[in-house]
């Protein structure tokens, strides 16, 4: 690995994938919080299996594959165990909206504190081209016949209705916005999580498009439930619509590592602790 945070790793990404904005965002981030004082030490990468998952091969930092849709999962446990770690989670969204749906959703129910950062080109792009659950319904790959009518689903919506926290829209070829996305998801006390909008640039180019339709509103209150869930109706994922882009929806709220077992503990060293959990269970 070379020194500075992009490692010398052979990237093996398609031109033009969206994917190097993100990497290039959380870098200039990752730079930002140390010059404030994060040590790199601290910031650990947990990614999925996909595409964006060879970001945690690109950017010199702690990191970890997890299974394919249980990035999150993997997650949570470094964050149980290590309260002090700023983790990040790079998922796909045929990685997480799909297989690891279930893991997502309660980690937002519970204020898991973490930043998620969907990398959602809406098409699994490693395994050529196959529909995940954004996909635009005109979309066909070699995994939906023709006639399939399967509409998408609104994860914001979802997360909103989950109890999220923190939830925002970034867009890649917006890159001064999604760093700011992210450097606000990670200074978040509690769950965020960033839908990044990026095109795959071999199986579904949707550039005209987003540059079309995508806008940052004027006014919006991202303490106003109401008017988040009506932000994220006006884009169903199914290509009509505006694309709000920005922090949709922000509160403070209790993390879910307050009051677990590692926080309350009145001593130290992982010994002593083990000890004493096991003395507690006989």
């Amino acid at each position: 690995m070379t020194h500075g945070l992009i490692t010398d790793a052979q990237n093996t990404w398609c031109q033009g994938c969206g994917n190097f904005a993100i990497e290039h965002a959380i870098k200039d981030v990752i730079l930002r919080l140390e010059a404030e004082g994060t040590p790199r030490e601290t910031i650990v990468l947990v990614a999925g299996i996909g595409c964006h998952a060879k970001i945690a091969d690109y950017l010199n930092i702690n990191s970890f594959y997890a299974l394919h849709g249980r990035a999150v999962s993997f997650a949570t446990g470094i964050c149980m165990a290590n309260p002090d770690l700023h983790v990040i989670c790079c998922v796909g969204d045929g990685d997480t909206y799909a297989e690891g749906i279930a893991h997502l959703l309660f980690a937002a129910k519970r204020n898991v504190n973490m930043t998620v950062l969907v990398h959602n080109n809406r098409v699994y792009g490693l395994t050529k081209g196959q529909v995940t659950p954004t996909s635009p319904m005109e979309y066909h790959g070699k995994s939906n016949p023709s006639e399939s009518g399967e509409i998408s689903f609104n994860p914001l919506e979802l997360l909103l209705s989950a109890g999220c926290s923190f939830i925002a829209r970034g867009y890649t070829q917006h890159q001064d916005e999604l760093k700011e996305l992210i450097y606000a998801g990670m200074s978040h006390s509690g769950f965020s999580c960033i839908d990044i909008l990026q095109i795959c640039a071999s199986f579904l180019d949707k550039t005209e498009e987003y540059d079309e339709q995508v806008y940052v509103p004027a006014n919006h209150d991202p303490e106003d439930f109401d008017a988040a869930c009506r932000l994220v109706r006006e884009y169903m994922y199914a290509d009509s619509g505006k694309i709000a882009l920005g922090i949709v929806y922000r509160v403070g709220r209790e993390t879910f590592h307050v009051g677990t077992p590692h926080q309350q503990q009145e001593y130290s060293g992982k010994e002593s602790f083990v000890r004493r959990f096991i003395d507690g269970r006989r």
